[in-house]
Formats: C-alpha cells, structure tokens, sequence
C-alpha cells in the first residue's frame, strides 16, 4: 500500500481526531468470552449481583456483549484532551542500532503525571464512581501504576481513594507509594491485618510478600463492607479493555493517516488490559475478515499465565471474594517469586484475550526478566525513554522480531505498546545495574501448588 504522505518522526493526531467512542471488541466476536460466575452459586452473574461491588454504570459496559461503539461521557474527553492523543512514535534510533529492515513505531503511553497507560480507564471509572454519588473507591495495585492513576483520577472527581499495594512493591516502590499519597490515597502494604482476609492470609501464609490476588481480595472486602464506596480494577475486566481501547483506536487512525499497515502487533501482558486496548481495532479487523495480522503477548517467563496457565473457570483473587472468570490461569494462590522485579505479577488473564488466544488468534511467548532488562537498557539508551519494566516485555520481543527480520531480509512493519516510564521503577533497575538481578522460573511442581487450588466445577 502506497504512503499517502511521508510519516514524521513523532505522529501526533490532532485534538479534533480524538476517538469520541471506545470501541467494544465484544461485539465482534463470534464466539463471546465465557460470562463471569457468581462464586456461591456458579451461575452466571446479574447486574444485581455485581451492584454491591462495582459502580451501576460500570457493571452495564461489564455485560455487554453487543454495542460496538460506547460514547465516551464528556467530562472524561475533557480530561484526556490533557495528555491524549499519545504520539506513536518511529523508533528509528533502535532501528539503527539493530542494523534491521524492519520498521518499527511504539504507541507511548507514559505522558502523564500517573505515567502510563492506567490513567485511560482510572478516569472512567472515577468519573462513573462520582456520577452515582459515591463517596469513594477501593482497589488494589502491584507495580504502582494503576493506584497512582487511580489516586490521581480520584483527586480530580474529589473522591476518596483506597489503595492496597502488593507489599513487595510497597517495600521496593516508595515513590509510588508517594505519589498516590500526594494525591490523596490511603495507600496500606497487602496483605494487611485490617481486613478479615488479609488476617487469614497472613496466617495461612506466614512473611508471605503478597500478590495481586491477595491486594484484590482486601480492596473489595473493604468496597462491600463500607457505605458509599464500590471497587474499582485497573486490568482484566471487559470494561477496563473497553476504555483502553482508546490506545488502539489512536494508533490506528495514525496508521490510516499516513498509510502505515503494521504486520506484526506486539503488547506486554499481565492481566491484559494494555495488550486488549492496542490491539483491539486491529483484531476487529481480523475478526470480521478485513484485515490479518500478527499479534503477540509477551509475559513474564515467572509469572506465566498465557504460556503455562491453564484456561479453565478460577478465582480472581485469593480470598475467593469476587466473581470466578474463565481465563488462562496459574490458580489463585499462585504468589510470584519477591525476586520478580519486572511487574506483570496477576495469576490470570483477560476473559477476553483468553478467549482470542484459545481460538489461535493470537500468540504468547514469555521472557526472563534478565532479558527484558536487556531489552530496556539497550531501547533506552537510544531512544530516550526509561522504560517501565512491564513495558520492556514488549520491547524484547519487537527486537527479537526485528532481528529476525535481519535474518531474512524482510521488512516488516512493527507496532509496539509502550506502555508507561521506568523513573519509579528504579530499585529494580538499581538491581539490574549492580548484577543482583536474577532469573526465577517456576517448576511444574511450583505451578502444580497453584492448579491445586483451582475449583473443579465442571465447566
């Protein structure tokens, strides 16, 4: 396809080329994710049944399977006219560097105070929590990212902010930690004493450094049980890949502007909401026929979900508190190795990318963070941007691809999710830098300890 006009370096859309609408990826699929299940019942669940955990509007987005455009509310345009469109940037520099044919670009989602990619939902979701007349939200957070978005959302709408933070990451992220304090969040190590299920946890489990579903189960126990507040999650759920669809939407009407047609679609995975929202025009395409493309996850080789997971009905948090989703998982009492410094630590994934991969339209590989610190050193020391480490999954595997271009001589266009900056993330760095850094790969016998705690329930 011939070039309409030569691509700039950096291509910006302009404020009127905003995306106006997210775009429900749910309605082109044929065969739809697997519906969410009570966890008493094992039926699937209603908007009643979820009315007590998350916010009414919220829940709407959670159970539609059939509205392809949903309008985005206008005091959320209004904030995101204050860092969005997000450039997709050519990466020339690493191109270069790899000495490839390749063409490379990554869609950078790190212009922000939160800085990364969090913010695209977290302002959604405040926004919603406010318009119901909420006094405040309650979530969790493993790296940071989502409760500094969060935080910062919640300042915006004047709500009350809740956080609790996997304790490896409290420990190792004080500046995080900072930053949603300075916004106005109450920010508690997980799993706590405070909670019913963080006491049992923390018996059941004695040091134990914590995990995302341990964060998650505390957050919601305190949404339930306290008056004018509702859980809000920043990855997995429909409507978190629904309101990150804004990522996708921009990049590909960068694309179309300057007839770019990318070959290969690559995004980091932890619990999907990043991958779901820069892929899913594009998938859209591939689903209705129009278009093909390659699209790749890339996830921690310690925390592997898509690659060594299991696609079966689980728990989405330790405490067995909130709904069970059918998605690739590592049970719910898989805990990360502490030693994990690369993010990306939720045992499960999207219903809806579990859903895609199962049906062979997507592929999955997995990294040693050892090398996906490589891969963040060498992008950015040519690039010009810290990567954060949850990004730099992704960034190794645009290399690998280009280097395999290298090989065989073919150019092929690249698209990568940059999802966010590494200048809070710089412990790990630090431990990358001095040799501290190693590699944990989990045994079939360190996995087989999480799928025993997945419920056989027959579906």
């Amino acid at each position: 396809m011939a070039k309409k006009e030569t691509a700039p370096y950096k291509i910006y859309l302009t404020e009127n080329e905003l995306p106006t609408s997210w775009y429900n990826l749910r309605a082109d699929m044929k065969t739809k994710p697997a519906p969410l299940l009570h966890p008493g019942t094992l039926q699937p669940l209603k908007f009643e049944d979820m009315q007590p955990i998350f916010c009414d509007e919220l829940i709407k987005q959670e159970l539609d399977n059939e509205t392809q455009f949903i309008p985005i509310p206008e005091p959320v345009m209004d904030f995101y006219k204050m860092y969005r469109p997000s450039p997709l940037v050519h990466a020339e520099f690493l191109e270069k560097l790899l000495d490839t044919p390749a063409k490379i670009y990554y869609k950078f989602e790190g212009n922000n105070t939160s800085g990364s990619h969090k913010l695209n939902s977290a302002i959604a979701q405040a926004y919603y929590a406010k318009a119901q007349g909420l006094k405040g939200v309650t979530t969790e957070t493993g790296a940071g990212q989502w409760g500094t978005a969060l935080s910062m959302a919640c300042s915006y709408f004047d709500l009350d902010c809740k956080v609790y933070m996997v304790k490896v990451s409290y420990e190792q992220k004080p500046f995080r930690r900072e930053v949603m304090r300075t916004y106005g969040a109450n920010v508690t190590p997980s799993p706590s004493m405070d909670t019913e299920v963080g006491r049992r946890i923390n018996a059941e489990h004695p040091g134990t450094t914590g995990s995302l579903g341990c964060a998650i189960s505390e957050a919601v126990e305190v949404a339930v049980s306290t008056p004018g507040y509702r859980y809000e999650l920043g990855s997995v759920l429909n409507q978190v890949l629904l309101h990150q669809s804004i990522i996708g939407l921009e990049t590909k009407a960068a694309c179309d502007k300057y007839g770019i047609v990318p070959d290969i679609i690559i995004g980091c995975a932890g619990g999907g909401s990043n991958l779901g929202g820069l892929i899913a025009p594009f998938m859209g395409e591939k689903l209705r026929g129009e278009k093909d493309y390659r699209i790749i996850a890339v996830e921690p080789a310690s925390c592997p979900s898509f690659t060594r997971g299991k696609y079966v009905y689980d728990f989405a948090d330790t405490g067995k508190v909130c709904p069970m989703a059918k998605m690739y998982t590592l049970g719910h009492d898989f805990i990360p190795s502490a030693n994990h410094a690369g993010g990306l630590r939720y045992h499960g994934m999207s219903p809806v990318l579990s859903e895609l991969y199962h049906e062979g339209l997507m592929e999955a590989r997995s990294y040693e963070q050892t090398a996906v610190f490589d891969a963040a050193v060498q992008f950015a020391r040519v690039e010009g941007i810290l990567p954060a480490p949850e990004s730099a999954h992704a960034i190794k595997g645009a290399i690998d691809e280009a280097l395999k271009c290298k090989e065989t001589g073919e150019e092929k266009i690249i698209i990568f999710g940059l999802t966010g900056t590494g200048y809070f993330d710089l412990v790990a760095y630090q431990k990358y830098n001095d040799g501290e850094m190693s590699d944990y790969i989990p045994t079939d016998e360190d996995l087989a300890k999480g799928f025993a705690s997945i419920p056989d329930i027959g579906l």
